[in-house]
């Protein structure tokens, strides 16, 4: 899954400014295991890019709370295949029983 993380100005920015940012990002990094993350910002907002497994949806507020509780983040969760499960999907298949 590519988890996309949208963080508030204000309640990051108390946390930057009182020393803790680091300490709440690592403790939710170390909790989610995270495959890669990227951090950037999009529309001028803090926003970072997480893939993450996810084997059962009973596994999404594991994912998410830490965010909302932690900062008051948006939570964004969208599935997404690598190259090799692009070539499984069977697109040649889908094309001719849909065209």
């Amino acid at each position: 899954m590519l988890m996309i993380v949208t963080l508030p100005h204000s309640t990051f920015n108390v946390a930057v400014k009182d020393g803790t940012v680091g300490a709440k990002l690592g403790k939710i990094m170390d909790a989610l295991k995270p495959e890669s993350a990227y951090f950037t910002e999009i529309s001028g907002r803090r926003t970072g890019f997480l893939v993450v497994n996810l084997s059962k949806a009973a596994q999404i507020p594991a994912l998410a709370e830490p965010w909302f509780l932690t900062f008051e983040a948006d939570v964004q969760l969208h599935p997404v295949m690598t190259p090799a499960d692009l070539q499984l999907a069977g697109l040649d298949r889908l094309g001719q029983q849909w065209a």
